[in-house]
Parts: C-alpha cells; structure tokens; sequence
C-alpha cells in the first residue's frame, strides 16, 4: 500500500510555489522563539546598501537605535501583525525526514514539506528621521579650544596635565546618531575644525581676536577683502601667533573661496563678519537699537555694507514704551527637533508674524513634513483681515 512520506524542504520550495497550489508545513527540529532573527521590511533602494554592509545601528544604550546609511539616519519601529508570518530557512542538503517524524521503509509517495524556524509577530520597518545633531555641538562645547591651549602648546608638564574630553571622528560617529554624510554637515553648521585629530568647535572670543587681526592684517598689507591669498593670510597669522590650522579655519568660517582662480583665493563674507560684531555686542546684554546700531557701524571694517536685515535669525527687536531694543536670539542655539524648537520661541515671544518667524524655522528639515505641515502641526494661524499679516502662536 503507497503511503506519503515528508520530504522536509526549505525556503526554496516556497519561493517556487505556483499560483493556486499548496505546500504542506511543519515544525523544523530547531523550531523555537529565535530572538534573535528579526524581520526588517526595506525599501527597495535601501536593499544593496544593507547586503553590502553599507549601513550600521547607532545609539548609546540608554538611546533608541536608528539604522543610519552613508547619507540617511532611520528610525526603527516594531509592527505586529495578527496574520502568521512563518521564517522558512533555505535548507542545504533537502533530505526525508527521519523516523521520528513518521517516516518508515515500504512504497510511499514523497510529499514536500516546507519547515518553520519560528513564527514572526511582526515585522521592524524603517522610518526616516532627521539626524540627532544637537547633542553633537552640545558635546564639543564641554571643551571648546581656548587660545590658552595655543599658550601651553610649548609646555608638555602643562598638556598632560590638563584633562579636557576630546573627540575624534569615531568618537563622534559612536555618540552622535546621524548618518556619515549628516555628521559632516552637522560638523560644518557649527563651524567646527579638526585639531590633532579631534573635533573642536574654538572658543568665541579666541574666533573674534583671529577674525580682527585677519581685518588689522589686511589694512596694514593692503589686501582686498575679496581677493584674499590663503597662503599669505595664513603665514602672517601664524607669525602673530596663531596656529596656522585655526588661520585657515578663520577664512572658511568668514569667507567664501574663489573659485576658478588660479591659487587659493578667499572673499570675506560680508553678512558672516557682520554678524560676527553684532554678536561681540549683545553678548553683554540688549541695547537700544540706536546706540546698538552705533556701536556696530565703528567695527565693521571699510568695504563692507552693513544693514540691519543682515541680521534676521540673529536678533530680536522689542517695544519698551517709546524706544526699541534689540537683543541676540540667534537660531544657531535653538533646538533641532521641531516641538522643542516651536517651544522656545513661543516662550520668547507668544505671537510671531512671518517675516520674523521664518527665519528660526526654515532650517528645521523633517523627513515627509513640509514648511506648512510643520506649521499646521505646531502653530495656530490668526489673520484679522484679508489683507493683514499672518500671526502665529502657540497650538
């Protein structure tokens, strides 16, 4: 009499299952809750990047994971489902299953047995996020490069015994959950600079005192502040005492390179030396907008324009009886999440027009969430008139 008996098949014989046919499942022998294989649901571009290894899982352990690829940093979020998922393993040597399974000598009829490894609550799917940058500048801020270090670079006694937590790029990459391409602009947005193989971002007043001696420089040598050469800019700061790696740093902070030019040639920024000053001012506290505009007009330096407008994410003006102060509030010190960023600034001011609110939101980049989402989601939109300006407060 023919009987059938289980031929224990894997994964390929599901993948080569025709439509309207049916295949025959059982228990593998090492079926079991297999923690440790997850399933991942992948965009398809993201695919060759995961099979080359292109990608890797970032966070410290009191953090949520996020899966980051060269360019892209994602959330990883658990979806369960109430279907069974099944997990067949592709098996390597397709074999009859032994006697225990039922299985004994005499005629039968093979019958394809596909073997679960484990049942699958759900799935883990990626969500694009924005890069957690904010830890990032907050980091390198616990040990900013001061020109005393500059001071005690001769004195070895003095460098090994001060203690500072500095940060090389690995350093980074482990603490900072961003992708590699993020990290970078993150890195840039801060104006940080590699020295002796650590990422630093240079104190204030050390980048005023090498940013006006660039200016005293260029009025005692005759350069143009639209042609500067690197090189000589470089070696006559470095005579003055200044490390020729934070030189060079100074022109990228405050300026721009000429491109097409035949040697490194630099432009100086104007509206970056401007807010430079304007910040040297407020750090002492508000001013009326009148002395303020005084005291900034005597430090910019001939031949380059100032305007007020140059300022807009940098300042906050506000009404005090008859007279108008100004103040630093500077979008650089805000917040990168979107709730926390809205918070602050209906906090500072409980209404805002747009011409003043734009500027503190438009670098807020939310993956799948547009400038006027971001509004819809965390501000209320009031207009009195057809014609008036849009206000907006708090949701």
């Amino acid at each position: 009499m023919e009987g059938l008996l289980p031929v224990c098949k894997g994964a390929e014989a599901v993948l080569n299952l025709q439509p309207s046919s049916s295949i025959s499942i059982g228990y593998h022998p090492l079926f079991g809750p297999h923690d440790d294989l997850i399933l991942f649901e992948l965009d398809e571009k993201l695919v060759p990047d995961v099979l080359q290894q292109r990608v890797t899982l970032r966070g410290q352990p009191d953090e949520e994971a996020v899966l980051c690829s060269k360019s892209k940093t994602y959330a990883i979020k658990f979806v369960g489902t109430s279907n069974s998922v099944f997990l067949i393993p592709p098996s390597d040597n397709p074999s009859s299953c032994d006697k225990s399974q039922g299985c004994h000598e005499g005629n039968y009829k093979e019958e394809v047995v596909a073997t679960v490894l484990k049942v699958a609550p759900g799935t883990m799917e990626l969500v694009e996020v924005a890069p957690k940058l904010d830890k990032l500048k907050s980091i390198l801020l616990e040990s900013p490069y001061c020109s005393d270090e500059v001071e005690d670079m001769g004195d070895l006694e003095v460098m090994e015994t001060t203690s500072r937590r500095l940060y090389t790029w690995d350093d980074l990459v482990d603490r900072v959950q961003a992708s590699d391409d993020e990290l970078r602009a993150g890195l840039k947005a801060i104006s940080a600079v590699e020295i002796d193989g650590c990422w630093r971002i240079v104190d204030e007043k050390y980048m005023d005192f090498i940013l006006r001696m660039l200016l005293h420089n260029s009025v005692a040598n005759g350069w143009s502040l639209n042609e500067l050469i690197e090189e000589e800019v470089v070696n006559v700061l470095v005579s003055d005492g200044i490390p020729a790696r934070l030189a060079n740093h100074c022109l990228q902070v405050y300026g721009n390179k000429v491109e097409g030019a035949g040697r490194s040639l630099w432009r100086l920024d104007e509206r970056r030396v401007c807010i430079q000053f304007a910040r040297q001012i407020l750090r002492e506290g508000k001013r009326k907008i009148e002395i303020f505009m005084e005291e900034w007009m005597k430090k910019i330096p001939l031949g380059i324009q100032a305007s007020f407008d140059m300022l807009e994410g940098e300042v906050l003006t506000e009404k005090l009886g008859v007279e108008t102060w100004v103040h630093a509030f500077s979008v650089s010190s805000l917040p990168s999440t979107p709730a926390e960023r809205f918070a602050i600034l209906f906090k500072e001011q409980p209404k805002w027009e747009w011409k003043d609110l734009q500027p503190y939101i438009r670098d807020l980049k939310v993956p799948g969430l547009t400038s006027e989402g971001l509004l819809l989601k965390y501000t209320r939109r009031t207009q009195p008139t057809l014609d008036a300006e849009p206000v907006f407060s708090a949701r």
